[in-house]
């Protein structure tokens, strides 16, 4: 409760409740601030006694309104309402009465701003919905809600209130940790998280004041009460360092960087042997030739391939996968992490897996020289790279050899050395394959993905462009083969069709690709509209130019944006990227339960039985999947951007080459050549104003007319990194 307005103070003895109030007015101006009594007797102007104002800041500090330091200095405590939650609840407020009638309820996803109102994000939803900070109730970033909206009076903008919490975003938290005597408060990192989380004393587990935690929600409020409660389950110490951070990327976008214990007992209890019965069941292809190929540092090899020659002269060739659906049984605890998880995340120096090692590294990992249980799909194919034959079922396999991509691509570069003759003829078929996809309207973009080289701490000593050569393309274009062939199987089977997880893209957006090939005519390339095959042409021949351009390579990127976002529905509308009618994602159950989805409908659907899943509910695992590989996608953005930033924390003062990456108002950003490392050079380094033209193509000087372009090479000096925000600062290199 704060004091009255008309409260005068200054120079007064202030009673016990009046002075209490003027405590926390005064905090709650200064947040951030910390008076020990006789600043605050100085600061608010007071005859009060210092004995008189220590006694109240000690019952301020007791209720939790503030946090005593070591030097018996206070400070404001952001988790404040906190103390709500053990007071008798309220009767919750009325919804609003504004425009009653003309109230819809939708379902949508929380994207909170950091003053604590947020934008709702709906499916079929033109324009985001508004949440004034009194509306959002206890509703978090991330989070799925239900939401009443409504149009104000004389505004076109939908505003709405959340009415119900439908899922949440995440239960764990990372944050750091402030004790007081009776209690501790844990702030998360997390800009958008507007509120604190309670710990009791007992529950910080042994953490000290100012470390880094990990907090499992235990108790979400009502809508009065706005600050959960929670439990410390890991301590990560003092904060800073790259373990620390890249740990909180995940926890931050909602990943368990743990598994639960019931759930590691489960997948430790399940049998490592291959039972006679079991093999009987399948087809044996353990006699036939197969190997893998996967990264150096690859542990889960979830996909491996089979050859043979016929007697027709036609090649068989399989495409064996990790039976996950054999082992993750529906509804077992296993299965619903797994399905929580939906996916692995990549960061750049760990694995945040969506199986259990057991699962991923021992059963389902198609080693060399064992034997596996495998769902294969097996095509006759003849010398012109046609498909003659198919065939979907479960398979034991033997694995014969393990490669790594650089090891088949030598026998490609050389034609000698193990299992020669089977990779030259699938690199053939698979060029073949390839060339057929992009005839058919497929598109290319040269994506640059860069990796690190890390010492013994994981600081990166090395930063480079991951470059995608003839080995990688032979597993890529079999593994679309797969996936393609096995979405159009279960798609023609029957009418109506059979509920499937399709892997579906849409057209471009047309308001960014128009305003796309606008920019691209400005650096004098022009764009083809006329159909979509067309506009596919138009963006390889602007990713095969941007190989001998470093300008053109600032337009991909920027050409990428205007795709839209592959994702998985229950309803195909094909995949544009690909040039695929039909496309799904079977090859990889290990790392993503689509596939495992898959794996388990074309399984029920191999005879002539016909076993239609629920599609809403499908539709829902759809929706979950998603969301949980947008999730993903960020967090490895994030941990490359952080090591990025780490890389040039050890190169403060150097300098790189580079390329204008970005024009704004205040500045030049600059991606460096080597390490593909962003930051901006500030107007304000540069010795005169300059103005913006051409939709922020280019910068001029005021008094010079200088013009910095996007795309125009360009050497800087690092200035100075800040790790924090993830910013590199820079400044012209002379």
């Amino acid at each position: 409760m704060e004091p009255k307005k008309d409260i005068k103070i200054k120079g007064k003895k202030l009673n016990v409740p009046e002075l209490s109030q003027a405590i926390m007015k005064m905090f709650k101006a200064h947040p951030k601030k910390s008076y020990n009594a006789k600043q605050v007797i100085e600061k608010l102007k007071i005859t009060n006694t210092k004995d008189a104002v220590q006694n109240a800041l000690d019952k301020l500090n007791e209720k939790g309104v503030l946090t005593a330091n070591e030097e018996k200095k206070y400070g404001f405590s952001r988790g404040t309402e906190v103390k709500e939650a053990f007071a008798p609840s309220r009767k919750p407020e009325a919804p609003s009465e504004k425009n009653k009638s003309d109230r819809k309820t939708l379902v949508g996803t929380v994207d909170m701003t950091r003053n604590g109102s947020a934008y709702i994000t709906s499916t079929g939803q033109k324009e985001d919905i508004f949440i004034a900070p009194k509306n959002v109730r206890n509703a978090l970033h991330g989070d799925r809600v239900k939401v009443q909206t409504w149009y104000p009076r004389g505004r076109n903008r939908a505003e709405g209130e959340i009415v119900e919490i439908v899922e949440r975003a995440a239960e764990f938290f990372i944050g750091t940790i402030r004790i007081s005597k009776k209690y501790a408060i844990v702030i998360p990192d997390r800009l958008n998280m507007p509120v604190d989380i309670f710990v009791e004393v007992e529950d910080i587990k042994g953490a000290k004041e100012g470390d880094k935690v990990i907090v499992r929600i235990i108790k979400w409020h009502s809508k009065v009460v706005k600050s959960p409660i929670g439990r410390v389950t890991t301590v990560l110490g003092t904060g800073g360092s790259s373990d620390t951070e890249m740990k909180s990327i995940l926890i931050n976008n909602g990943f368990n960087i743990e598994f639960p214990e019931e759930v590691v007992d489960e997948a430790e209890a399940i049998s490592t042997e291959i039972s006679e019965e079991e093999v009987a069941l399948r087809r044996d292809m353990r006699s036939i030739t197969t190997f893998t190929i996967d990264p150096a540092d690859a542990k889960d090899f979830d996909d491996a391939l089979s050859f043979q020659i016929l007697e027709n002269g036609n090649y068989e060739i399989g495409v064996h996968i990790a039976d996950v659906s054999h082992y993750l049984i529906p509804n077992t605890l296993l299965d619903k992490e797994a399905y929580s998880r939906s996916t692995s995340v990549y960061l750049a120096d760990r694995v945040c897996p969506m199986l259990p090692e057991k699962l991923s590294n021992v059963l389902c990992s198609l080693r060399p020289n064992e034997d596996k249980l495998t769902f294969s799909a097996v095509f006759e194919i003849d010398d012109k790279a046609k498909i003659v034959n198919r065939w979907f079922g479960k398979t034991v396999i033997h694995s014969d050899r393990r490669f790594t991509y650089e090891e088949a691509q030598t026998v490609i570069e050389t034609s000698e050395g193990d299992y020669s003759k089977e990779i030259l003829t699938l690199d053939f078929l698979a060029k073949a394959l390839r060339k057929k996809r992009f005839n058919n309207g497929a598109i290319d973009f040269n994506s640059e993905e860069v990796r690190f080289r890390l010492d013994e701490n994981a600081v990166p000593i090395e930063v480079y462009v991951k470059v995608q050569k003839d080995s990688n393309k032979l597993i890529e274009e079999f593994m679309l083969l797969a996936n393609k062939e096995v979405s159009t199987f279960v798609s023609k089977k029957v009418v109506p069709e059979i509920p499937f997880v399709y892997r579906i893209h849409d057209l471009p957006n047309e308001e960014k690709l128009f305003e796309f090939a606008r920019f691209a005519a400005e650096l004098g390339f022009k764009f083809d509209f006329s159909t979509p095959k067309s506009i596919a042409a138009s963006y390889n021949k602007i990713s095969k130019a941007s190989l001998d351009n470093e300008m053109l390579k600032t337009l991909v990127p920027i050409a990428v944006r205007t795709m839209a976002k592959a994702e998985y529905s229950t309803d195909n509308i094909g995949h544009y990227g690909l040039a695929f009618e039909y496309y799904s994602h079977f090859t990889s159950p290990i790392r993503r339960y689509a596939d495992v989805l898959a794996h388990r409908i074309l399984f029920q659907n191999l005879s002539t039985k016909v076993i239609r899943p629920d599609k809403g509910k499908l539709q829902e695992a759809c929706q979950h999947i998603s969301k949980q590989e947008r999730r993903a996608t960020e967090c490895e953005r994030e941990s490359t951007k952080y090591k990025q930033t780490e890389f040039m924390k050890t190169h403060v003062g150097e300098s790189f080459d580079g390329i204008i990456s970005g024009v704004l108002d205040r500045g030049i950003f600059v991606e460096t050549i080597y390490g593909k490392c962003e930051g901006m050079v500030g107007f304000d380094r540069m010795s005169e104003a300059f103005e913006i033209f051409n939709g922020r193509l280019q910068a001029k000087g005021v008094r010079s007319g200088k013009i910095y372009k996007l795309g125009d090479p360009i050497r800087i000096k690092v200035l100075a990194v800040d790790m924090n925000k993830r910013q590199i600062e820079m400044d012209l290199a002379e």
